[in-house]
């Protein structure tokens, strides 16, 4: 992994702040460095990923369907919760109904979160790990002084319940 991340990619076309990688999907928080940048990044990242996949398990064919979906956030609130958004997705594993019933043990669902290794929130919450060097926090407002304020604000989310 090191090696890769030590790699000469060229001028980047994005900023990546988030991401959680799912079992079936994933999210990205991505801020454009130029015009198209999204657009060319995501069709890079999804045909090496298919290449990739499809030479390990000896298969052919596309694996995503459709175009991939991209919302600007436009203000403030809306990408602080996008963030929250991200980095909650992997209690969906755990407590699949959790923002409709609520979180059963919110202790449980905290530590899974900071041992979910295929999402930035570690990052986010201090933690060094190789991985974090493809994140870019600074391309963000700083809404948090903290990694202990970050994990707050994210894990408050966990007492949300759909009325």
């Amino acid at each position: 992994m090191i090696q890769l991340l030590a790699l000469e990619r060229g001028e980047p076309l994005v900023d990546l702040c988030a991401y959680c990688l799912m079992p079936n999907h994933f999210h990205l928080l991505v801020r454009e460095r130029s015009s198209g940048g999204i657009s060319r990044f995501m069709q890079k990242l999804t045909t090496g990923y298919t290449m990739y996949f499809n030479t390990r398990r000896e298969r052919t064919g596309a694996l995503f369907q459709g175009r991939f979906k991209a919302e600007h956030a436009k203000e403030d609130r809306y990408l602080k919760y996008l963030i929250s958004y991200i980095h909650l997705n992997p209690v969906k594993l755990i407590e699949s109904k959790w923002k409709e019933t609520g979180i059963v043990n919110r202790k449980r669902a905290e530590t899974y979160l900071e041992q979910y290794r295929w999402s930035s929130f570690g990052d986010y919450c201090g933690l060094e790990r190789p991985e974090g060097a493809l994140i870019n926090q600074s391309a963000l407002p700083a809404y948090h002084e903290t990694p202990h304020d970050f994990k707050e604000s994210v894990t408050e989310w966990l007492g949300y319940k759909k009325e």
